[in-house]
């Protein structure tokens, strides 16, 4: 199931890439929006359709409500927040869709007093694949690993900026060239540095401590799984 998730994240990130750059005249902000609200759609129909516990939802429901929230205080400080690490940790206790789901919602949540856009799906799937991604390093390392979680955190400063700049770049800048697209990237460069320098710091200051409650949260969740199997 994992392999399916990051399947589907890699081959519409490429189609977007590969999109962008062809010289073809149709509105490419509209277009990539539909591909970006697509994908988003599709891990809430799977989430739908895989009939979650109520122990799921309601744990979803309060991280996502939990990054959204951390989210407000810092709006004033430009690209540093919490949400990234909050959505990160979450995917790496619990798993790809959980994580995916966590961060879309965060998103989605977040924008309903920051503003809505046509930026929100874009975060919402940008912040989806942080918490796929962690999810996935997550399954590859027993326990709680600072450094490879760090570092990872620190990379996504970068990857989601340059996510959201992809947005910024066919839906507002033209003509769409390569040297457009390297100045908005470049002009980008600092805000994506704190994003990331911030992401190591709450890596840093809270990472341990929050594996150590989502893992206990998560056990509980399990045992309880199994006890209403056995009645």
């Amino acid at each position: 199931m994992k392999n399916i998730y990051w399947t589907l994240i890699l081959a519409v990130t490429g189609l977007l890439l590969v999109l962008s750059v062809l010289p073809v005249g149709v509105n490419w902000a509209l277009f990539s929006a539909v591909i970006i609200g697509l994908a988003v759609l599709t891990f809430f129909w799977r989430f739908e359709k895989k009939g979650a516990a109520s122990k799921e939802i309601a744990l979803i429901a309060t991280m996502a409500s939990f990054a959204a929230v951390s989210r407000i205080p810092f709006a004033a400080v430009m690209s540093i927040q919490p949400t990234t690490f909050i959505v990160m940790i979450t995917g790496y206790v619990f798993g790809v869709q959980e994580g995916f789901m966590v961060g879309a919602a965060a998103a989605l949540v977040s924008n309903f007093f920051l503003g809505q856009g046509p930026w929100t799906p874009w975060q919402m799937f940008s912040w989806g694949l942080c918490g796929a991604s962690a999810a996935l390093l997550g399954s590859k390392l027993k326990g709680f690993k600072l450094l490879p979680f760090t570092v990872l955190a620190f990379c996504w400063g970068y990857l989601f900026g340059w996510i959201m700049n992809l947005w910024h770049w066919v839906g507002f800048v033209y003509p769409l060239t390569l040297k457009t697209f390297t100045a908005a990237y470049m002009a980008s460069f600092p805000f994506d540095t704190l994003h990331a320098l911030g992401n190591i710091i709450f890596s840093f200051l809270l990472g341990k401590s929050f594996y150590q409650v989502l893992k206990r949260f998560k056990n509980k969740m399990f045992v309880s799984y199994l006890d209403q199997n056995q009645l």
